[in-house]
């Protein structure tokens, strides 16, 4: 006798895929996957060799979540073209979730890189770092927006890249330099979203690649304007010239409760020597 046609009990046969044979028992009852034959002696499921590549099948395509009825349907309609239809869906499913944990551990990563900053910075310090080109959502503000307004926008923009939650990215505002030389520190005109997996440039603001001034700000709003005057102070003293915009970030909104702990990451594009 061919070994491959003798019977197995139910319970070697869940063996060899790696199930319980209640799940065996459950595909017979619903007439999904029905035993080679039922062993008139005691009525128990017997399987062979044969049936172990279209069990395979129903458990692949289970593992993909392909539903109960789904896979009825295809075990009643299977053929090679209805299984490369039903694949290349699960495939292309499979491709959007990637893409998901891959932007998902990119912010993992800048939250992490957050985290490294704020237990080794001296926020006494002002140092240059070297920046990779980075593109940037961005949203048009004046001091005239509210920030209710201002909450809307972002809302918006959020909804529209289908970010999840808000804090699958980093959020930041800019101020041009221009400003800055001038003496007013406020003067935002744009609140900018770091989305991991932005993979085009159009209709993006590019943050260039370069040397920055890094610098950092705890505690209240009202004292960012002396915190500026330092920074514009340092690159005089080392003759920098700045250009573009301050880029300004929170990053440890997430382990603070007091805004007097709030930190802002303050970084300015170095366009060369003066």
């Amino acid at each position: 006798m061919n070994k491959k046609n003798k019977l197995l009990t139910i319970g070697q046969f869940a063996a060899l895929h790696g199930i319980n044979k209640k799940t065996l028992m459950w595909y017979d009852e619903i007439g999904l996957f029905k035993p080679a034959a039922i062993n008139l002696e005691n009525g128990y499921r017997c399987y062979n060799y044969h049936q172990s590549p279209i069990l395979e099948t129903i458990l692949l395509l289970r593992e993909l979540d392909v539903s109960v009825p789904e896979i009825q349907n295809f075990m009643k309609n299977r053929s090679a073209q209805n299984l490369k239809c039903l694949l290349n869906e699960k495939i292309a499913e499979l491709d959007l979730q990637l893409l998901h944990l891959q932007a998902v551990r990119k912010t993992l990563s800048c939250h992490r890189q957050d985290m490294d900053t704020l237990l080794t910075m001296d926020l006494s310090e002002i140092c240059i770092v070297e920046k990779e080109e980075q593109c940037l959502v961005t949203v048009d503000i004046d001091k005239d927006v509210t920030f209710e307004r201002e909450v809307e926008l972002i809302t918006a923009e959020t909804a529209r890249y289908r970010l999840c939650r808000l804090h699958d990215a980093s959020y930041g505002s800019m101020v041009p330099v221009a400003s800055l030389l001038n003496g007013n520190f406020d003067g935002y005109t744009r609140l900018f979203i770091e989305i991991p997996w932005l993979g085009q440039r159009s209709g993006l603001h590019i943050q260039p690649k370069g040397n920055y001034l890094r610098a950092f700000h705890k505690g209240g709003w009202d004292q960012l304007p002396l915190r500026y005057q330092e920074i514009l102070a340092f690159a005089h003293e080392k003759g920098l010239a700045l250009s573009g915009y301050s880029y300004e970030k929170g990053i440890n909104e997430t382990v603070i409760d007091r805004i007097e702990d709030y930190i802002v990451q303050i970084e300015i594009p170095i366009s060369g020597m003066v």
